[in-house]
């Protein structure tokens, strides 16, 4: 049998924690044929996905287009996204048949409304699994104010749903004829503190905030000229800062392909440091709450999830807001230091949800099976 897991290409937090919810299923259904349909990057897979899969590469949603990590192209996004919606059942055709060789008993969705047309088509059960849907987010983007036949279509979309499974810091749920609320889905870290310091290159006995700014970077932040160079290391990966110069003395810079040759994870990245400095995201914040480490973050341009987990972020997570200006220009001492001086968190939450969601999923198949015997 077969699960299909439809999956965003906008960001890594879709698919970082699709890879949970793949790990956590294939533990408990081994024999399942576990399939990808995503524009993310193939790497991001190869690198956090330990069970086997097939990915078959696609769009398979039109998302945000972005100009950086921090700042949004909302008319390219209008067009994406027109471009993509208007021819609607051509889409839904040409899935059903990039499908028609598997014997698929399940799609999962986080959260291309496509995934749940193409289970109609195909008269199978259908999970979300998300924090938000894409008719809620295009209701408040300016460009689109226009075009409500586009919204309709994606909540149409989603109505199909069998299920929807709710993660914390959610929006746009009312869509779903039947949800139900889900743990926090976060990536767990598996080595210390120390070990991961000394493996990557980490100074143990200094302070570290780690740069996390998903998959399209921050080229433009010069680090040499960060305030705090004398109390703090800095962390990157080549990925944040790509083509940048040889970094000095106070900046760590790791190539990303040493998660995969020494067997530590990202996550075990954000455990080992103080801060990280980053832009909200669903991915990141799961990963710090999880942690316990405190997250020194900036705007990312209007979006309306940015405002939801924002709201939500201190009762959790230890945290502190840097203006743009002040993150580029290099003044970061004395938000850091503000920072570190702060409590802990009032709140905490269950972190679980990737075996929660596994079980739901797992419980879909069988009861499909039983009724087909």
């Amino acid at each position: 049998m077969t699960i299909v897991f439809y999956v965003s290409g906008h960001g890594f937090g879709h698919a970082s924690r699709q890879v949970e919810v793949m790990h956590a299923l294939h533990a408990r259904m081994p024999s399942a044929r576990l399939v990808v349909r995503s524009a993310v990057d193939p790497a991001l897979l190869s690198r956090t996905l330990t069970v086997p899969y097939d990915l078959r590469p696609g769009v398979t949603d039109a998302g945000i287009v972005q100009r950086s990590s921090v700042e949004h192209d909302h008319d390219a996004t209008a067009r994406a996204a027109v471009e993509f919606y208007t021819p609607w059942r051509d889409r839904i055709e040409d899935e059903v048949r990039r499908l028609s060789d598997l014997d698929v008993a399940l799609i999962v969705a986080d959260i291309p409304p496509l995934a749940f047309e193409v289970a109609t088509a195909l008269d199978v059960p259908s999970v979300a699994i998300a924090n938000f849907t894409w008719d809620w987010i295009y209701a408040d983007e300016p460009a689109l104010a226009g075009e409500t036949w586009m919204i309709d279509r994606i909540a149409a979309a989603y109505r199909r749903a069998t299920i929807a499974l709710e993660l914390p810091f959610s929006g746009g749920f009312e869509v779903f004829p039947a949800r139900r609320p889900l743990p926090l889905i976060a990536r767990q870290p598996t080595r210390t503190r120390t070990e991961t310091r000394a493996a990557l290159g980490v100074p143990p006995d200094r302070r570290a905030a780690l740069l996390s700014f998903g998959g399209y970077g921050m080229p433009a932040l010069d680090l040499d000229r960060v305030d705090a160079a004398g109390d703090w290391t800095l962390v990157t990966t080549d990925r944040v800062t790509p083509g940048a110069a040889a970094p000095a003395a106070h900046v760590i810079r790791i190539d990303e392909r040493a998660f995969r040759s020494t067997g530590f994870r990202y996550e075990d990245l954000v455990a080992a440091v103080d801060v990280v400095v980053t832009k909200p995201g669903y991915g990141i914040i799961a990963e710090c709450l999880t942690a316990g480490t405190a997250m020194l973050y900036t705007s990312r341009g209007h979006f309306r999830e940015y405002d939801v987990l924002v709201g939500s972020l201190a009762r959790y997570v230890r945290s502190r807001f840097i203006p743009q200006d002040d993150l580029f220009a290099g003044r970061w001492r004395e938000a850091l230091a503000a920072l570190m001086a702060q409590p802990a968190p009032p709140d905490t939450m269950a972190t679980d949800g990737a075996v929660h969601a596994a079980a739901e999923l797992a419980g879909r198949i069988t009861a499909r099976g039983s009724r087909s015997g």
